[in-house]
């Protein structure tokens, strides 16, 4: 194969890659977010979501997957790997996502809420207009630095038979007899792709935070 038709082989697995990675984020996002808030709202779920969080954080993400794409099929609940992927990585980068916004929570003056409860603020003003854009201009970077994390992990899918941009290009080498040249250019694509995370980030940050450092 010229180098062409190899880029454009390991391109097949570009789509998977893409997906698990932007449906991962969002669940992470929308769960992590979620967690941050319940946990400094209401103190009753702060044990239980703390020892999820462990859990999460402490356990390789490779046997979460395996857990999930392997296991469910025995309690009778069909998934396919772009699923387990999906939910597994999701799940996992709410744990991270979470406990960057807890510390960027956190980080703020405690007085902000006393004064807010004291003006009759209610709790979703308080939240949209006055932590939660205080917050992600404190932590974005940090979400910046998951967001690459977790497009590496998505790598992980091609243990369960995912054809990601690596199994793509495993395969590739198998039929070459040398996977040196396949490898290189799934590098690249994942490279190629940090570097647009990175560049969307900064662009982001520009617009949006013009007055953080």
């Amino acid at each position: 194969m010229t180098v062409v038709e190899q880029v454009l082989f390991i391109g097949k697995g570009l789509g998977v890659t893409l997906i698990l990675f932007f449906g991962a984020l969002a669940i992470g996002g929308i769960l992590g977010i979620s967690v941050s808030v319940l946990r400094r709202s209401f103190k009753i779920f702060r044990l239980f979501v703390d020892n999820v969080i462990s859990i999460l954080r402490g356990t390789p993400v490779i046997l979460q997957l395996s857990f999930v794409y392997f296991t469910l099929p025995s309690l009778g609940i069909s998934i396919g790997f772009l699923t387990a992927g999906v939910v597994t990585l999701g799940i996992n980068s709410a744990a991270y996502i979470g406990e960057i916004f807890r510390s960027g929570i956190d980080a703020l003056p405690s007085g902000q809420f006393e004064a807010a409860r004291v003006l009759g603020v209610t709790s979703y003003r308080l939240w949209k207009d006055i932590i939660m854009p205080q917050v992600l201009r404190n932590v974005w970077s940090s979400l910046i630095n998951e967001s690459i994390a977790l497009l590496k992990e998505t790598a992980l899918i091609s243990t369960i038979g995912g054809t990601d941009i690596l199994k793509c290009a495993k395969h590739l080498g198998s039929i070459q007899f040398t996977y040196f040249a396949p490898l290189v250019i799934a590098g690249v694509y994942y490279y190629g792709i940090v570097l647009c995370i990175e560049y969307c980030g900064k662009y982001v940050e520009r617009r949006s935070f013009p007055w953080s450092a």
